[in-house]
């Protein structure tokens, strides 16, 4: 069997290699989307007859919120206000959610290679395409987890960041303070994380289909359901 690397880009143009472009296109949009976000609230103290005052919290990825300060040792509507973290911790959920992007990434990009390169040793081998379909399914399953765990975690910081958790984390707001988040950092990027990871989901399952059909146990289903051929009379 010749093992030679042949670059060919018939199998781009088939189901099974367009949609493996497809899937490292999306995993790289949903790792990009989350990673290295940056977000800011502005959370507004009205102290009565006094001055307002204003507090900055920021968040960042990999959202462990209890170690972002939401405001330091100070004095705030007239009383002193000890260091207050915000509350609540999503890293393991985002951090698990990116981790299976970035390996989809690269096992996508390996099997591209071997799509365009080797696919006369894969087609002739029984090992690779039941490898790759394995795989594909693997990587469907953790989809769904790590999509159904990161927009839980993301639904966490939304509360944590949101003016009922900031009343609920900050004494003073419940202490006859009225406080309010007055200008919301844009989550629309994290949002599309989300959407991403579900897309991937329903992508990689129905790329295991075509994975599938590259493998002996699709064949021998098939020869199965036609049967024996007929002797010739």
């Amino acid at each position: 069997m010749q093992t030679a690397f042949r670059l060919k880009l018939t199998p781009v143009k088939e189901p099974l290699g367009f949609v493996k472009v497809v899937e490292l296109l999306t995993a790289v949009l949903a790792f990009g989307t989350c990673g290295g976000y940056t977000g800011r609230n502005v959370v507004s103290i009205f102290c009565g007859g006094s001055s307002n005052e204003t507090l900055s919290p920021t968040f960042t990825y990999p959202f462990r919120l209890n170690q972002e300060l939401l405001v330091e040792n100070t004095t705030l509507c007239n009383r002193t206000v000890a260091a207050t973290h915000l509350v609540g911790d999503s890293s393991s959920s985002v951090e698990f959610f990116v981790a299976v992007a970035v390996l989809a990434f690269l096992y996508s990009m390996v099997a591209l290679l071997v799509y365009l390169g080797y696919m006369h040793v894969y087609r002739d081998s029984d090992f690779g395409p039941m490898f790759d379909f394995v795989l594909t399914a693997v990587f469907a399953f953790l989809w769904l987890v790590c999509s159904s765990a990161w927009a839980r975690g993301l639904q966490t910081v939304k509360d944590a960041t949101g003016t009922a958790g900031i009343e609920s984390t900050l004494a003073l707001c419940r202490d006859n303070v009225k406080c309010e988040v007055t200008d919301y950092a844009s989550m629309r990027s994290l949002n599309i994380s989300v959407i991403c990871g579900f897309l991937n989901l329903i992508i990689w399952a129905v790329n295991a289909w075509f994975v599938y059909k590259q493998t002996r146990w699709h064949s021998q289903k098939v020869n199965a359901q036609r049967g024996p051929n007929p002797a010739p009379i």
